[in-house]
């Protein structure tokens, strides 16, 4: 029989305090069973919703649980330590309800985060610090529940709040590991896909956060913003071929043509529904393989809170958007992605993050993810936080989310958004309103020893991932190793080229002849890096319009213009890139909030226009000379760069084994019959493709097949007479024989 538990609260008053005032930062210290001396031990219950509890003894039989005066929602025990179970059952009855509820005791179980792993996060050394923090089903001593981590140093205390406790921040506080800022519960019997955030105390100011979980594995729909409990995945992949053949350079000199992608507004159902993950895996993927592309690039699904950011402005780095589906759901479509022989890249965003106050911003009452002064902390211009780079927590929160995405979900890239914007302190500030690093320059030296240190982990763990930067300056060496002085990235996006040539095409062609550099300057550096040649998003919005709507002309003229652009594009060395919409003439601006303009595809430029990006696709892939030496420059070379006067440009580009095919284009509406070309050998050539055929809806002008004089021409030694279409690019190759 129990004792009257005078003992239990004498020498523990003033933590026993500070946990009815939601303060204390070790309740494992006073909650569960504790030894009072060798005959007798006290039992702690803190149950803040209880009118009155019971304690199932080691035995199996039931004794009250006695409310502790001045401590309420304390419970006390006492009596023989022999008679309490490890892991004590309570019974209690609700205050003001009726019928008993039963729990375990969280705080019988231990916090047992190992300290090897909180080293290494505390030196910013941990690749799967997701893997230890957020929460993680988990069995303990037989028992099913959820261990509950969260990193925030500057708090006094931290609980777990939900629909299992009232939302109550006095029901389920945390233990602090001292040093670490690393707070941890063990909560038994909690279900899959129970709602749960933080709640916060800041220690100095005593203010109150509630934060949802920045590791959490799925959320709430928005608006909607709590974290979802998840189980370890247990999907079952079928992708092991591709895995396998993602070999560490195979990306140099094979084919890459990427269709990038807004899953919501891809396309939705009739009633104007997203369409799920697996419907996608169903749709989506079929589609863009029939067109040819190699991969799929899609805008952030990291979890955001605001469907206008498009997915940039992230709230949760480790969980697939919950608007399409479940985090499976995610893996099914990329599973069924590479089945179909489809890589999946995502759009990444390590640069910045949104002010939120559910999410990162000031998550423990103070600048814990951000830099606490703004000038080197916001973005102005967007309106968003810059994550600090020289706290180790953060590069392990960074370095993690990228690992997870590439291993939890297979994915074959990440095109990391905004590089420009971590590089320099003072990007996109006016004046004074930056602050100099160390050596007085505007270089951001601990984002730029982040990048090199990100991409050599995922490099060296994950050979055949690309890293892919979208990096709008001059700075040199983004895709080169950092042994070289580089920041690692396998690839950079070619902003250069993207808009002289997008100027260039939207001019008068009347014009073109006196503007005829903006498309041969880009040899002069298109080897400096490994570019990608992109026409992404972001050239379709905010009042650019559509690339259609950008050129110049008729109807039938913009779709010339177009049917020369995707040639220029695809002929030219470097890697490819197209935001949906766009290999069919899309005509307006697009818009997140309706799907592309289908319906035009029963029109026949339209419909020749997307054959053509099929072709396109078709001679890339099936053409070593224009995959193999992409980024290098013997394979490729001018036969004509400076015709300006007839804005036409011919060169050829070759593979490693010394096979060529010429390109020539034709950038006025003027037709040119036996227009000279120089060409690199003499003897009979065959048209591969000509833009201007009827099935692209062009006028079906231009030869089929070529013979190149022995005739000298800019220093080459043979002469193509070639009939030009007008606003038109020819393929030729050899022909056997």
């Amino acid at each position: 029989m129990a004792t009257a538990p005078n003992k239990c609260t004498r020498s523990v008053t003033d933590p026993l305090g500070r946990l009815v005032e939601a303060r204390l930062h070790d309740p494992h210290s006073v909650l569960g069973h504790h030894a009072l001396d060798q005959q007798s031990a006290c039992y702690r219950a803190w149950l803040p919703h209880a009118d009155e509890a019971s304690i199932t003894l080691s035995k199996g039989q039931s004794e009250p649980l006695i409310p502790a005066p001045g401590f309420p929602g304390l419970f006390l025990w006492q009596g023989s330590p022999e008679s309490l179970p490890a892991h004590p059952r309570v019974d209690w009855t609700p205050q003001g309800g009726t019928g008993s509820l039963q729990t375990i005791d969280p705080w019988s179980f231990a916090p047992d985060l190992p300290d090897f792993d909180r080293h290494l996060f505390s030196e910013g050394r941990h690749w799967h610090a997701h893997r230890m923090l957020g929460a993680h089903p988990t069995t303990r001593d037989g028992i099913d529940g959820v261990r509950f981590a969260v990193w925030a140093p500057s708090a006094e205390r931290v609980s777990i709040v939900g629909d299992f406790n009232r939302w109550d921040g006095r029901c389920h506080p945390m233990t602090v590991h001292p040093g670490s800022g690393i707070w941890e519960l063990f909560i038994p019997e909690l279900a899959e896909e129970t709602l749960y955030k933080f709640e916060i105390r800041n220690r100095e100011q005593g203010s109150l956060h509630l934060k949802t979980d920045p590791y959490a594995r799925a959320y709430q729909v928005r608006p909607e913003t709590a974290a979802r409990i998840q189980p370890a995945s247990d999907y079952a992949w079928y992708d092991e071929e591709w895995m396998q053949n993602r070999h560490p350079e195979a990306w140099k000199h094979r084919p890459m043509s990427i269709y990038e992608v807004h899953l919501g507004s891809w396309q939705r159902s009739p009633e104007g529904h997203w369409p799920t993950y697996r419907e996608l895996a169903e749709r989506l993927v079929p589609y863009a393989r029939d067109l040819g592309f190699t991969h799929l690039e899609l805008l952030p699904v990291t979890e955001h809170p605001f469907d206008g950011s498009w997915g940039y402005q992230s709230t949760g780095f480790f969980a697939p958007t919950s608007r399409f589906g479940h985090p499976d759901d995610f893996r099914y479509f990329v599973d069924q992605a590479h089945q179909a022989g489809l890589g999946v890249i995502l759009d990444w965003v390590p640069g910045h993050f949104p002010r939120d106050d559910f999410a990162l911003a000031r998550f423990d009452g103070t600048a814990l993810y951000e830099h606490a002064d703004p000038r080197i902390g916001e973005h102005r211009g967007w309106g968003t936080l810059i994550f600090n780079y020289s706290r180790p927590e953060v590069r392990n929160f960074l370095l993690s989310s990228a690992l997870c995405w590439v291993e939890d979900f297979h994915l074959d890239g990440l095109r990391v958004d905004a590089v420009a914007s971590m590089l320099y302190r003072d990007y996109d500030r006016e004046g004074q309103d930056w602050l100099p690093n160390i050596h007085g320059g505007n270089e951001n030296l601990e984002a730029i020893d982040f990048l090199r240190h990100l991409n050599e982990t995922v490099q060296t763990s994950h050979p055949g991932v690309a890293m892919i930067a979208e990096e709008s300056t001059a700075w040199p060496g983004v895709s080169r190793p950092p042994s070289m002085g580089g920041l690692g990235f396998t690839m950079k996006w070619n902003m250069g080229w993207m808009h002289d040539t997008l100027t260039y095409f939207g001019m008068d062609p009347l014009y073109r002849q006196y503007h005829h550099n903006q498309l041969t300057f880009g040899q002069l550096y298109a080897y400096s890096e490994n570019f990608v040649l992109p026409f992404s998003h972001d050239e379709v919005v905010h009042g650019k319009h559509s690339l259609r709507g950008r050129m110049p002309g008729n109807e039938w003229e913009q779709h010339a213009n177009l049917r020369l652009l995707y040639a220029w594009q695809w002929l030219y060395p470097g890697k490819k890139l197209m935001f949906m919409g766009q290999e069919f003439g899309q005509g307006p601006e697009w818009s997140e909030d309706r799907e592309l303009d289908w319906y035009v595809l029963q029109y026949p430029l339209h419909k020749g226009l997307q054959q053509l990006v099929r072709d396109l696709n078709r001679v890339y892939r099936d053409c070593p000379p224009l995959h193999a030496r992409e980024f290098e420059p013997d394979g490729f070379g001018w036969l004509d760069c400076d015709d300006a006067e007839h804005s036409t440009i011919s060169f050829w580009r070759r593979d490693h084994h010394g096979r060529a095919q010429i390109v020539v284009l034709n950038l006025t509406p003027m037709e040119r019959p036996s227009h000279p070309v120089p060409a690199p050998h003499a003897g009979h050539w065959r048209v591969l493709l000509n833009t201007d055929a009827d099935v692209y809806g062009g006028g079906s002008r231009g030869p089929a097949h070529a013979h190149a004089e022995p005739v000298e021409r800019h220093g080459h030694p043979a002469t193509l007479y070639l009939h030009l279409p007008p606003l038109a690019a020819l393929l030729l190759e050899p022909a056997e024989g």
